[in-house]
Parts: structure tokens; sequence; C-alpha cells
């Protein structure tokens, strides 16, 4: 007997769109979701798009429509409760664009709850395009299957940054110069937490010793080698993830 293909295949497009979804409803696409379903995907009626509203969660939904211009999906009923995001933040100085968008994206995938952009004074950017910036973040949630966005503030300087820290939130501070190592400082702390990551520069003297001063901070080293802005930025979030996030939770099945 041949076995019954999944529904939805696990092809099946993913798309996050203006919520709240529920069950029946029709969600009118226009513009480069239509384009992306009706000219890459090449979509027919009947076919399976999996939605998100960062809301409600996971929906299944069906092709019902297919113009020219405009596609409509039925929502056919939930998949998966929206998932709980571990409370982390990423706050990592502006660099250069590219270095930038790797960022975004890959936070996304790693799993942040929130992405701050920070200025610092070796900054060799100091703006951030946010409808860029959440288009990217949008794209690799939808490639990575969150049912979550992560929030993106907008850039703050990072003595604004620091002046109004939220108490009980730990912050991280990745110290080319020194610090705890990061696996032993991650596990021996519970709670909300942060990382804070410098510019291609790295932190100046008077930007160092302020975050040290700081009540919330803990200085930390991610390892032996000099490790570019972008890199220490998904690696030690790649580290919180793998002792305090989600991943050790997923790992032991339970």
């Amino acid at each position: 007997m041949v076995a019954t293909p999944a529904w939805p295949p696990k092809s099946a497009p993913r798309l996050f769109v203006p919520g709240p979804l529920a069950e029946g409803a029709s969600v009118p696409l226009e513009g480069g979701q239509t384009h992306y379903l009706g000219k890459v995907m090449r979509v027919s009626p009947g076919d399976a798009v999996v939605l998100c509203d960062d809301l409600t969660g996971e929906w299944l939904a069906e092709v019902s429509a297919v113009g020219k211009r405009d596609i409509t999906l039925a929502v056919v009923h939930r998949l998966r409760e929206r998932e709980a995001v571990p409370d982390f933040w990423l706050c990592a100085a502006l660099t250069k664009k590219a270095a930038f968008d790797l960022v975004l994206e890959k936070a996304t995938e790693l799993g942040v709850a929130a992405l701050h952009p920070v200025l610092t004074r070796r900054c060799v950017a100091d703006k951030l395009n946010p409808e860029r910036a959440r288009t990217i973040m949008t794209e690799a949630a939808e490639q990575c299957a969150r049912t979550a966005l992560p929030a993106l503030e907008g850039p703050v300087k990072l003595e604004a940054l620091l002046k109004g820290w939220p108490e009980g939130r730990r912050l991280y501070f990745a110290d080319e110069e020194g610090g705890v190592p990061a696996a032993a400082a991650f596990t021996a702390h519970d709670g909300p937490a942060a990382l804070l990551v410098g510019p291609e520069g790295g932190f100046d003297d008077t930007e160092r010793a302020l975050i040290r001063a700081h009540p919330a901070a803990i200085a930390i080293t991610l390892g032996p080698r000099i490790l570019r802005a972008e890199t220490a930025a998904l690696a030690g979030t790649a580290l919180w993830m793998g002792t305090r996030g989600d991943w050790g939770t997923l790992a032991s099945g339970a």
C-alpha cells in the first residue's frame, strides 16, 4: 500500500501575514508575497501554504484563488501554537551593511527574542533601514520555521542603552580583553539575559570602563581568538541558546 503523503508537505511555502488568523479566515495577498507564491513557487488552487501571524501560531491554509496580481488563501486549521521564545536579547553594535545583515538573519534563526542595534564610538555605520531589517528577519523566520518574530529596536547609543537597562536582566559583555569564560558565565545565572557585542574596531577604553562599571554587566570571553564582530555576536548567541536557551530542552526530548 502506498503511504499517504504528509499534509501539509514539508515543502509547503511559509509566510508571515498580519493577524490574528482564525479557522475559516480568508487571507488576501499582494505585492511581493503574491510574486513569491505565484511566480517563484507557482502555486495553484488547492495547494498548501503555512501561515504565521506572530500572534496565534502557525496555520495551514490552502490557495483558493490565483490572480495576476493577487492571491487569496483560506485558513484551514491551526498547526502549532506560537512558540515560547527564550528571554534573550542580542545587543549588537552596528557594522557594515553586509555584516549586520548576516547578524539580523542568523540571530533570528538562532532564536533571539529581541535585537537591539547599538551605536558606539567606533561604529562605521550609524543608521539602519528598519523596513529592510524587518524583511530580512521575517524571511529568516519563515525559512527556519519560527512562529514568533524577534522584536527589532531602533539604534541607540551605548550610553543610553546602559542608562535605561532594565533591572533583573543580566548583560553579558563580550570583551576582547578577557573575562569569565562564556559557557561558565551563562550556566552560572538563570533568568533574562542579553549579550553585548562591539563593532569592527571594538569598544574604546572609555566605553569598556563604562560597561564594566554597570551593575548588570558580566565581562565574558568567547575564546582565545579575536573574532569578527558578526562572528562574536552569533557565536555568543549560539552558546547561550545551548546552555540556557531552548536547545537543551529539544535535545533532551522534554
